[in-house]
């Protein structure tokens, strides 16, 4: 026991606690006593937000599978004009929160929007606002939330369907199935995995939304943990609110978890594996193609880029009221912090687990990764009640200064609840990286004389190099996109193009929103078309 007791597993312990404290505080906080309105709120809303959490959840799940699957299917076993640019153009969609997607949608299709102001140039005056669909309250973030996430379904998919082995196919042909019944019978069923495992993400993004679910008025269950703080001051309400919500998560992540055990749903046969053939499209089939993946392409990512692009250059003043360089500062100095400190521990943690070996080690490191499936609010809730415990009851009972300030309404604290949040991305980035890494390496490198800390750098860190800057960039993406941490967690006057482009939508001023949305989405696309070449990779 004393021999794994060294510097590097308790160091891999330390961080693993450190990202499992809040994970712990929810489940904890479901025995806490609670103010006068939690009996109001179990009384009344409480069935209502988990209605409307499981409505939400069915609708974005058949959704996400109809696009994503579709999509991926299409330029998998298809070739015609454009395929080669919706393999990678889909993934766009990434850059597109779903709260920036509901304020598109509905400065589209409101009365007077940019719909109205089409018809009304095309034809004229008219009573247009009658004919034009709205589309709000649940559908409206059900469209909003799925045309933002389906990219998780479409590249985990997409990858199933790549490496799938003609040798099924042709078993499918022999055996008489008609093209529809192999898809059904052959093709669906062997990436069965990957679907599962891409609308397990999705789902868990869907009951963590805040931004889209808020924006149309739908109450969730992540909206009455996000009042119960904000509005009613009632810790210990929003952390019993976050236990329902727990229930469904750590369901889909052990889903997740265990389509990803059976990755390998089928046994390649005995010939081996042989490349599937692309059958080429010609026709009204090939056009039919092409429009599939355009009208995805142009809803997913297009029509709020063109609707965002169109309120900023119809009222360019509100991009004169956007403090430009502090908004770029605060979102690249969140990201820059956020990602060294991930990348730095996330290799600590991986290194420690390596060189001990420890099923304890193991099994700590796992629970606390959970954090990714856990959403933003409940975490940033789960903290600030950990550091109100802490200093109320042994910072107070040593007579020692107030943390609060140093953990809560500050940059540091921001980077911390960021570092639980997506601790699982750079944790299992990492693992992944050293995989490949044979343990022989390490032992050859100890009989040269190297110490395991000289293995570390000079050797472990060099290798995996290119993991590192992919986990870097992923974490970019996220720290752009994240909105409920940010919001509660944020110092005074902190402010980033998240945030900024939801408290002007909160206000009713979409054309305000316009300009910090779109600078969101610019720097999204530039990262992930970075990182494109990593996850679409054919090779």
């Amino acid at each position: 026991m004393l021999k794994k007791i060294n510097i590097w597993y308790l160091s891999s312990f330390l961080i693993s606690l450190i990202v499992a404290v809040p994970i712990a505080t929810v489940f904890s906080s479901f025995f806490e006593n609670t103010g006068s309105y939690s009996s109001i709120l179990k009384n009344t809303f409480l069935y209502d937000y988990i209605f409307n959490s499981i409505l939400l959840l069915l609708g974005v799940l058949l959704l996400t599978f109809v696009i994503g699957v579709g999509c991926a299917y299409i330029v998998s076993f298809y070739k015609f004009p454009g395929v080669n640019f919706f393999k990678w153009a889909l993934i766009l969609s990434f850059a597109v929160p779903a709260y920036i997607y509901a304020y598109s949608l509905t400065a589209f299709f409101e009365n007077f929007g940019t719909a109205f102001s089409i018809l009304k140039n095309l034809f004229g005056e008219g009573n247009y606002n009658s004919s034009i669909p709205k589309f709000d309250g649940m559908l409206g973030a059900i469209i909003s939330i799925s045309f933002s996430l389906f990219g998780y379904v479409y590249v985990l998919t997409r990858a199933s369907f790549h490496y799938q082995s003609e040798n099924l196919i042709e078993l499918g042909k022999n055996l008489g199935f008609s093209k529809k019944k192999s898809f059904y019978k052959i093709i669906l069923p062997s990436a069965r995995p990957a679907i599962v495992a891409g609308l397990s993400l999705v789902a868990m993004e869907t009951l963590s939304d805040f931004g889209a679910v808020s924006f149309f008025g739908v109450s969730t269950l992540t909206t009455g943990i996000y009042n119960a703080w904000v509005s009613f001051d009632d810790l210990s309400l929003a952390n019993q609110l976050s236990f329902y919500l727990l229930i469904f998560i750590f369901g889909l992540f052990i889903l997740e978890n265990l389509s990803r055990k059976k990755a390998r749903y089928h046994s390649l046969s005995k010939g081996g594996f042989k490349s599937k053939s692309i059958i080429s499209l010609n026709g009204y089939k090939s056009f039919f193609a092409f429009f599939v993946c355009f009208f995805i392409f142009f809803m997913s990512f297009l029509f709020p880029v063109l609707q965002m692009l169109y309120w900023t250059i119809i009222f360019p003043k509100h991009i004169n009221d956007l403090n430009i360089v502090q908004l770029i500062f605060n979102t690249l100095l969140l990201m820059f912090l956020s990602s060294c400190v991930l990348i730095v521990f996330a290799f600590i943690s991986n290194y420690g687990n390596r060189v001990s070996r420890s099923k304890f080690l193991e099994i700590l490191t796992t629970f606390s990764i959970s954090g990714y499936a856990i959403p933003g609010v409940i975490l940033a809730v789960a903290f600030i009640s950990f550091i109100s415990w802490f200093d109320n009851n042994l910072i107070s009972f040593l007579n020692l200064e107030t943390i609060k300030s140093i953990f809560i309404g500050s940059v540091f604290g921001l980077v911390v609840v960021y570092f639980v949040r997506f601790y699982s991305l750079a944790c299992n980035g990492i693992k992944s990286g050293y995989i490949k890494i044979n343990y022989s390496i390490d032992e050859s490198a100890y009989l040269l004389g190297y110490s395991k800390l000289k293995t570390f750098t000079n050797i472990h860190i060099p290798y995996l190099r290119n993991s590192i800057l992919l986990i870097g960039v992923l974490v970019a993406i996220e720290i752009i996109k994240e909105l409920p941490i940010t919001l509660i967690m944020r110092p005074f006057n902190f402010e980033t193009f998240a945030t900024t482009a939801y408290i002007y939508a909160s206000q009713d001023l979409l054309e305000a929103a316009a300009a910090p949305s779109l600078f969101l989405i610019s720097i999204a696309s530039v990262f992930i078309l970075f990182v494109s070449k990593y996850i679409l990779s054919d090779n």
